[in-house]
């Protein structure tokens, strides 16, 4: 796909805006992105940035007022460079990768309502070495579950699952065995 603006370079920046039913793509090559200083222009000539999106979802007045309320009237600090969350608010980007830990208690609820509830990155798996990723991410979630079984004192459900786990780890290493 060809740049929208330039008509020369490839795009590599593909946006789609849907108001009323009606879709509409802007397609631009990075060049054109960056020299448009991050502003995509849309239909009607209005624009909007990365940034001014994410100042627009930290806005104060879209958050729902909690019981921990009277927290976000303290003035919240990064330790690291100094940034308030306000500021972080108004500009749409951090200072420094301490910003993420310094303000994670307002985050949270963004992210809740930004991924539907999942505050966890979850993240993608390439397909070469996913299988035993996965194998692995599920062996552990078992010993979990093994590990309050026996707590609870459920002997023959932790069996199950305990030959759960011998099978999981058996597989993982036959895969290994073959990829060498």
């Amino acid at each position: 796909m060809i740049c929208q603006e330039c008509k020369e370079r490839p795009a590599s920046l593909h946006f789609t805006k849907v108001v009323n039913g009606e879709k509409t793509v802007v397609q631009l090559c990075e060049r054109c992105a960056q020299e448009k200083g991050e502003m995509f222009l849309l239909e009607g000539g209005s624009g909007f940035s990365i940034n001014d999106l994410l100042a627009g979802l930290l806005n104060p007045s879209f958050q729902n007022t909690t019981p921990h309320s009277a927290l976000s009237s303290q003035i919240v600090q990064c330790d690291e460079c100094g940034m308030t969350y306000q500021q972080f608010a108004n500009v749409g980007r951090f200072g420094c990768a301490n910003c993420y830990d310094a303000f994670k208690d307002q985050l949270i609820p963004i992210l809740k309502r930004l991924h539907s509830g999942n505050i966890v990155h979850g993240g993608k798996v390439p397909d070469r070495i996913g299988g035993s990723l996965h194998l692995k991410k599920k062996i552990q979630e078992l010993k979990g579950e093994l590990v309050s079984l026996i707590e609870q004192e459920e002997f023959e459900k932790a069996a199950e699952v305990r030959d759960q786990i011998r099978s999981l780890e058996k597989k993982l290493i036959e895969g290994e065995e073959k990829a060498e």
